[in-house]
């Protein structure tokens, strides 16, 4: 069974840190380049950022870049993915969700809520 479980979320001031978690299992997770997604009050949901399958190739948006780190651990069909976050701001307030980066998606998890306010 394909699951992915998201946690490490929660409130935290503007200027704060965070470290998100995502456990994926039930496929080949291992050999597949991840994702980080956020889905935030009234909009699309987004990348945040990706990597590829041994995290040797890395990428985030430009909104993003240089306050956040990704990074997995791979087993046979299970990964840990995650995202560390810094300086975070209010407009990073969102559901965040880790998923493979390319379509098509394993069933979504349900993510973890980032809430970033004074």
């Amino acid at each position: 069974q394909v699951q992915i479980v998201e946690s490490g979320g929660g409130l935290v001031q503007p200027g704060g840190s965070l470290r998100l978690s995502c456990v994926a299992s039930g496929m080949a997770f291992s050999s597949l380049a991840m994702a980080w997604f956020r889905q935030g009050p009234g909009k699309e949901r987004e990348v945040v950022a990706w990597f590829s399958h041994n995290g040797a190739i890395t990428n985030y948006r430009d909104i993003m870049k240089g306050r956040v780190t990704i990074s997995r651990d791979n087993a046979k069909d299970t990964v840990s993915v995650y995202l560390e976050m810094n300086n975070l701001k209010p407009e990073d307030t969102a559901v965040y969700y880790c998923n493979r980066v390319a379509t098509p998606f394993a069933p979504w998890g349900q993510g973890t809520q980032v809430t970033v306010s004074s």
